[in-house]
């Protein structure tokens, strides 16, 4: 179980720095890559906080 919590955490940070980074971004290509990711491993976290709460997937 402290695995699956490490990795919600990790998930979760991926995901604010590589928001940061789509915001910070110049070039419009990078803006929209990074912004993907980011939401990209939001959906990752939740499916693993859904996991350890023992929820099935697909509900909120």
């Amino acid at each position: 179980m402290q695995d699956m919590v490490a990795q919600l955490e990790k998930l979760r940070t991926d995901s604010a720095e590589c928001k940061l980074i789509s915001e910070l971004a110049t070039d419009p290509a990078k803006r929209e890559l990074f912004a993907r990711i980011a939401t990209h491993l939001a959906v990752l976290a939740d499916e693993v906080e859904r996991a350890i709460a023992g929820r099935p997937t697909g509900t909120n």
